[in-house]
């Protein structure tokens, strides 16, 4: 399905995840109208909310979106919500869904939603009608660890710390998101049983032949605003040439995902939809860092890179975006 002029509607539109949607989709050239849907900021003007599109868009929140309107709905909508939302509102079968939430990330009986992260699943999210947007931290991760899956190059455990930005936390105030706490701060949270834990894990299996890999995961709190960096490290019996020629396969047809032989950092990619992955090899470890935008590769980036795979245009329409270095 090719559709140059799509009708977007975006649901819960006046949270980060959706200010970053916003700011790519205005400059979308297959992209017509969009409609933004905020229980919270009805009839009040996008840009007073978003204020970065001041002078960009020219639409107010509505309480409710005509489906009858959209080719596409982004649920942009905490966790748990989309759930709900979709069992009180009744979407036409020809309308895309992109979910942006954990809801229907894991394989479950009866979840219609294909995973989507285009590196592992591009030909299945092509042909899908409900895309489950994958988590910002289990992106970082998978991207360092997909091609090692698949040619079952992890002997052992997989050890995995991660530093994330505090926009991966919500718009929502909370003690550890305001900025006199955040601020030249750094703290551990939710170690060994993150939330992304699960759908690593469905992936790795998946290319693994079903293997399962014990994933030990040490989430940071980082005082910055956006991006993650990940080290994931395992035992493996491959030199570092071997794995570095497996990486640069296995991603040699992903616009985005760029094996790198420079230890890189997260200016790199900070307002792009890029992901950049680097191994070292120590005696018998290989360590993998992988860095993305939260907000980008990890959230809104991906889901419009979805909706080009779902609207077969190029994945990179919309998303030619260069990082600020200095």
């Amino acid at each position: 399905m090719k559709r140059s002029q799509i009708n977007v509607g975006i649901i819960g539109a006046a949270g980060y995840t959706a200010g970053e949607l916003l700011r790519l989709l205005i400059h979308h050239d297959g992209v017509e109208t969009i409609h933004c849907q905020s229980n919270s900021q009805a009839g009040k003007p996008v840009s007073s909310v978003h204020t970065d599109l001041v002078g960009e868009v020219s639409v107010d929140f509505k309480k409710s979106i005509d489906f009858q309107e959209v080719d596409v709905l982004f649920l942009c909508k905490g966790h748990g919500e989309s759930k709900k939302f979709l069992k009180a509102n009744t979407v036409p079968a020809n309308v895309k869904i992109i979910d942006l939430s954990h809801d229907y990330r894991l394989n479950v009986p009866g979840n219609e939603f294909i995973y989507g992260l285009p590196e592992m699943n591009k030909s299945a999210i092509a042909g899908a009608a409900k895309i489950a947007n994958p988590g910002c931290f289990a992106t970082a991760i998978q991207l360092g660890l997909l091609p090692a899956a698949k040619h079952q190059l992890i002997n052992g455990a997989v050890h995995v710390s991660g530093i994330t930005g505090s926009t991966g936390a919500g718009q929502s105030l909370s003690p550890t998101s305001h900025f006199s706490w955040r601020n030249n701060n750094m703290s551990v949270y939710k170690a060994f049983v993150h939330q992304h834990l699960s759908e690593i894990g469905e992936s790795l299996s998946s290319l693994a032949d079903g293997q399962q890999y014990k994933l030990n995961f040490i989430p940071y709190r980082g005082n910055f605003t956006r991006g993650i960096i990940i080290t994931s490290y395992f035992e493996t019996s491959v030199s570092l040439e071997e794995a570095a020629e497996i990486y640069q396969s296995f991603y040699q047809n992903s616009p985005f995902t760029y094996v790198v032989e420079q230890n890189p950092n997260l200016k790199q990619v900070v307002n792009t939809n890029k992901a950049l992955v680097y191994l070292e090899k120590h005696d018998d470890t290989l360590m993998v860092i992988s860095v993305i935008d939260n907000l980008l590769k990890g959230a809104s980036g991906q889901a419009l890179q979805n909706m080009n795979l779902l609207f077969g245009l190029d994945q990179t329409t919309g998303l030619k975006l260069k990082s600020t270095t200095f």
